[in-house]
């Protein structure tokens, strides 16, 4: 169920225009700005996913939210594995690049790339465009995501396709266990706390407070065949759901369940 208040109180209102809003609108402006002309020496991306990095720790922070991760461990249990997580606001993408330790590839909606900045990055750093609407494109766009796993590079996939309009999950596409199977790596389940309540869609003032990113237990998918997705896209979907829950059964089980504080 969603804390966050309807209607908003003025004062988290005036907030948002008068901090939040200018800070990480010169934020995104300025890391951009040197993510592109950094692009044209950083071949590997490297400096780019750094400058994305500390991008994403300050939106957090100017935010006004504090940000942890359970299970961070699992994060390093394979070098090369597809991560997967529900879509729940505009804010899941700096969360991702705050919390996760390593460079990744990601597979977002292709209508990103326009927006400046935003776009300009996506590009110029080897982000995967994806049409969510176009099935054959689609197709294509999955191609270059198995070729970025077989090179050695994670990819990071909202498998829901768009961002859910009341805070539950919504079904899944096949994309992220289709490209698990082909790539033969393992498909590691993550859950978004908090960040809907921080900026639902459809809605322009920021509601702070505790961000949690749980980290579930690495689905291995080697012997799978692509015949097998949709049976292990519905068990990704289970875990990320479990996750979600305020005590995951999946994390007490296994003992698993160190917090670690991310500070901008």
């Amino acid at each position: 169920m969603s804390r966050r208040p309807n209607p908003m109180p003025w004062f988290y209102r005036w907030r948002t225009n008068a901090l939040h809003v200018p800070l990480m609108a010169m934020t995104t402006i300025v890391c951009g700005s040197i993510s592109l002309l950094v692009s044209f020496v950083d071949k590997q991306g490297r400096a780019q996913h750094r400058i994305a990095h500390v991008w994403a720790r300050a939106l957090v922070f100017f935010a006004g939210c504090s940000l942890k991760v359970r299970g961070a461990e699992n994060l390093r249990k394979y070098p090369v594995a597809v991560y997967a997580a529900n879509h729940t606001s505009y804010m899941d993408t700096p969360v991702i690049f705050a919390a996760l330790p390593f460079q990744f590839r990601i597979l977002a909606r292709k209508q990103l790339w326009p927006i400046a900045f935003i776009g300009w990055y996506l590009d110029r750093s080897g982000q995967i465009p994806i049409d969510t609407a176009n099935p054959h494109a689609s197709m294509a766009s999955l191609g270059g995501g198995v070729k970025a796993l077989r090179s050695g590079v994670p990819i990071f996939v909202f498998p829901e396709g768009g961002r859910t309009s009341d805070g539950e999950l919504r079904p899944f596409l096949s994309g992220a266990a289709y490209l698990a199977i082909r790539a033969q790596v393992p498909l590691v389940p993550i859950a978004l706390s908090g960040v809907y309540d921080l900026l639902p869609i459809h809605t322009r003032h920021f509601y702070p407070g505790e961000l949690t990113l749980s980290v579930g237990e690495p689905i291995e998918t080697k012997g799978m065949t692509p015949r097998q997705t949709n049976e292990l896209t519905a068990e990704l979907r289970l875990a990320i759901q479990s996750l979600l829950e305020p005590y995951s059964s999946q994390m007490t089980e296994s003992g698993e369940d160190k917090v670690i504080q991310v500070d901008a």
